[in-house]
């Protein structure tokens, strides 16, 4: 089920995205910043199946509709999730302070501020994902993000009433590279954001990586990944059961099972053969499946090694002693009980996460994002600063930048 390969067999130069697609990505972003509504219509027609009378933003009134129309039941689970991402990313916003230090001759600091506005990717295509409305809309709030709009082709009801509860303005109707290309550059119908996020397709991120300068992003994401460290411990039907989960999201998802003893990799092979005869997802999941692997590792430490060498989207961790400290690198780790779709559906931290051993440099979406740190320096008494300017103007000559250290001595 899993091919089985050894350490030395996994290549760790994945990339977000590819040459073919970045370059075809630059033409719609092209298109969408030349010809604004009239590229979005015609690409989301093309590329979303975007009917005609359907408007390219819609307003709080249908969100607000959206979210009347969807049942109770889904209304309060939007809720109790929303409240639990809100709850972590308050705490995240609270460990976030001003500061300020005395300097020669006054003080100096920064200030933590949100930035004014935001544009929240959320796929629609395979699955409506309302998950992700809430994921990025939510903690864009919790940071004082005053603008928020989110993007979604097509979206669902449920995506809509996702927006509304997250407390978005307005969603955009279409997807894709054309959707982030209106987020950065604007249109007739929709004002630019100053930073972009979420996860999407591999058009979603090459996008996103053209637009960089223009507006922030979060990340450069690409395939869905999930790396199960597991010993003879954890039983291989959960394992399988957490693999499947990763493993239906796409065909190009990537489950890694990591183990150093055999026997535990042939036993999820059979849970998995099991668990497939009954899952409605399952060609999806056997295309992903085949893009994994089983990795037979010679011990703990040569399995630990390799997982911080791939430093993968989420890193579960299902060993009878599941100790963590030299695990280094993961966009989400989940240890003991916790298993990876609590990250998916709302414990708590957010689950847009680094792709494509980028978590080496980058972590996951947090209010963070959504945040700049802006310092500050004031100076009350040129007597007492006359230090730190008589410094400034030397760097300065040694740089061969005169007019900075005349600058500087006129404060002398």
């Amino acid at each position: 089920m899993l091919k089985r390969v050894t350490p030395g067999d996994i290549r760790d130069d994945r990339s977000a995205v590819d040459e073919i697609t970045l370059a075809r990505a630059g033409d719609i972003v092209r298109a969408v910043r030349q010809e604004g509504d009239a590229a979005l219509r015609r690409f989301g027609s093309e590329l979303d199946a975007l009917d005609a009378d359907t408007p390219l933003l819609l307003g709080r009134d249908a969100l607000d509709a959206a979210l009347a129309s969807v049942s109770l039941q889904t209304r309060e689970l939007l809720e109790r999730t929303k409240s639990r991402i809100q709850d972590f990313a308050r705490a995240q916003r609270d460990a976030l302070t001003d500061m300020e230090v005395a300097i020669s001759g006054g003080r100096a600091g920064h200030r933590i501020t949100p930035l004014r506005s935001a544009g929240c990717y959320a796929p629609g295509g395979r699955y409506p994902l309302p998950s992700s409305v809430l994921m990025t809309v939510v903690p864009a709030r919790v940071a004082g993000v005053q603008r928020v709009v989110v993007a979604s082709p097509n979206p669902a009801p449920v995506t809509l009433a996702a927006a509304a509860v997250a407390g978005a303005d307005a969603v955009i109707t279409v997807g894709g590279a054309h959707a982030v290309a209106a987020l950065a550059y604007g249109s007739e119908s929709i004002a630019p954001v100053d930073v972009v996020v979420g996860p999407g397709s591999r058009w979603v991120t090459a996008a996103k990586q053209l637009v960089y300068g223009r507006v922030g992003i979060d990340m450069l994401a690409g395939p869905s990944e999930l790396v199960v460290l597991a010993d003879s411990s954890a039983e291989p039907a959960t394992i399988a059961a957490d693999l499947l989960a990763q493993a239906e999201h796409a065909p190009d998802a990537l489950p890694y099972l990591v183990v150093w003893d055999a026997s535990v990799a042939d036993a999820v092979d059979r849970a998995l053969t099991q668990q497939l005869t009954t899952l409605p997802t399952a060609n999806v999941a056997r295309a992903a499946l085949a893009n994994g692997a089983a990795v037979v590792c010679s011990d703990r430490a040569e399995a630990v090694a390799l997982c911080n060498r791939l430093a993968p989207e989420h890193l579960q961790v299902m060993t009878a002693d599941p100790r963590t400290d030299d695990l280094q690198h993961y966009g989400a780790l989940f240890v003991g009980e916790a298993a990876e779709v609590l990250g998916d559906y709302g414990a708590g931290p957010n689950h847009v996460l680094p792709t494509g051993a980028s978590a080496r440099f980058t972590g996951g979406l947090s209010v963070l994002t959504f945040v700049a740190v802006r310092s500050w320096i004031r100076v009350d008494d040129r007597r007492e600063a006359a230090s730190i300017y008589t410094d400034a103007a030397a760097l300065a000559r040694l740089e061969g930048l005169p007019a900075h250290a005349h600058a500087a001595e006129r404060r002398l």
